[in-house]
């Protein structure tokens, strides 16, 4: 995002949020009743106010309902169109061009959440080759038993030449409502909660080819992270680490393709997901980066831009697409998540997994940034001994001074809380700990620990 204090459109859009909860008196992760349920996997420790659960397995796509869909068993089992279902005709709202699409769904189980929530938000892997394209909705059932309509939380292909990626606006029952990436129910304090969610796919390919997209993970993250403007402070818990991540400038990139987003000062989300991409060994070809102005400097951070753009939300900051991009590379997982404190990232960091994180903060409250900002992402690569956090930041003038030192108790508070004061004194939303992870599609020993110790498997 900007390096500005003025509001991104998300951050407009979370406020609406939070202003629909003004004077609920702030919730704690023991004042919801725990939803009883199997053990499954990605189960997440009923403590924590995240549930994150994803269907990668050939076993778990066999748990849900296909129609014109099947199961490819493999290394990585994927999810594909095996016979069309039927064909239907897509307008496409950004280009105005009608085109009629073969489809196939995939339906998955009712899902019961550890932790009834007030947000969920969904996140997936895939390969869409030229000619096809996906779309990922939600079903949700709140806390009375009654259900949602079905929410599209993505209409995505990783490229852009057959449909543009996009959220969809306008998408609510008066109960909750989608914005953007993140469905939210509208009035926390009323005690509502997302209980438990269903996800459907719909695979999209031009009529009369065997196309087909290949769909490796899907899952969804809900949450209920209490209203707070302040955290919980913890201490170093693991040795010194930093990791040999690469430094990307946003800054470099500044008036560079202003369709998307205005140009590389807005670039903050996936610049930071470039340097993790390649942190893992993903490259970009010369052919992917040929349409790139020459005399730009890091022409990869631009392709990142133009494949993360969502043209509905007119930005490169939607946190599932991102996670969607950096598993186009071969052999790499993307998921959104949440984190619950810096002891969660140290685990992570001691594993050799870093993080991309979302913070808002005044330029008073982070302690050598230089500036303030309504959203922001950067990476975490590393804590000191002192058990300071060690970060890429793009909102930096150059690549050489992407790497900076933040105190830790600054950064907790930043990342971590839900709400605070922005430039104007009025109460504005924080992302509550969310983070996209990046990791391999066969991660060592100690990685699976990690993972599975933050909730993510």
């Amino acid at each position: 995002m900007s390096r500005s204090e003025q509001p991104s459109r998300r951050t407009v859009l979370t406020v609406a949020m939070a202003a629909a909860a003004a004077g609920a008196t702030a919730l704690t992760g023991g004042a919801v009743p725990a939803v009883a349920a199997a053990a499954h996997r990605g189960r997440t420790d009923p403590a924590r106010p995240v549930d994150y659960r994803a269907w990668t397995t050939y076993t778990d796509w066999y748990g849900g309902a296909f129609r014109g869909t099947r199961a490819v068993a493999g290394p990585r089992p994927a999810l594909e169109i095996a016979a069309p279902a039927g064909t239907t005709d897509y307008t496409d709202p950004h280009t105005g061009a009608t085109a009629s699409w073969e489809y196939a769904t995939w339906t998955g189980p009712l899902h019961r959440l550890a932790v009834p929530a007030t947000e969920a938000i969904a996140s997936w892997n895939a390969d869409t080759p030229a000619g096809t394209w996906l779309q990922v909705e939600l079903r949700g059932t709140y806390s009375d038993g009654t259900d949602t309509p079905w929410y599209v939380m993505g209409r995505w292909a990783a490229g852009d030449q057959d449909i543009k990626r996009t959220s969809v606006d306008d998408q609510s029952d008066g109960r909750s409502t989608v914005w953007t990436d993140t469905f939210a129910i509208d009035d926390p304090a009323s005690g509502l909660r997302l209980a438990a969610y269903r996800l459907r796919l719909t695979l999209y390919r031009r009529p009369g080819t065997r196309l087909t997209p290949a769909v490796r993970r899907i899952g969804a993250m809900g949450s209920d992270v209490p209203d707070r403007f302040t955290v919980p402070a913890t201490a170093p818990a693991v040795p010194a680490r930093e990791l040999a991540v690469p430094r990307y400038s946003q800054e470099i990139h500044a008036g560079q393709y202003p369709q998307y987003d205005n140009g590389g000062e807005a670039w903050c989300s996936p610049t930071s997901s470039q340097m993790i991409i390649e942190y893992w060994g993903g490259r970009l070809t010369p052919e992917q980066l040929s349409w790139v102005d020459p005399s730009y400097a890091d022409p990869q951070v631009c392709q990142a831009a133009r494949s993360t753009y969502d043209y509905q939300y007119s930005g490169c900051g939607n946190w599932p697409f991102n996670a969607a991009y950096a598993a186009t590379f071969t052999d790499l997982e993307g998921v959104v998540t949440r984190l619950g404190s810096l002891t969660d990232l140290e685990t992570l960091i001691a594993a050799g997994v870093p993080a991309v994180t979302s913070q808002s903060f005044l330029k008073t409250e982070l302690t050598g940034a230089g500036y303030g900002t309504s959203g922001h992402l950067m990476t975490v690569i590393g804590f000191t001994a002192a058990g300071d956090v060690i970060a890429n930041d793009p909102a930096s003038p150059g690549d050489d001074a992407v790497r900076r030192v933040y105190a830790r108790r600054e950064f907790e508070n930043i990342w971590l809380r839900t709400k605070r004061y922005n430039a104007s004194g009025q109460v504005a939303s924080g992302s509550g700990g969310v983070c996209y992870l990046y990791f391999p599609a066969r991660p060592t020993p100690q990685q699976v620990r990690a993972l599975a110790a933050v909730g993510v498997r």
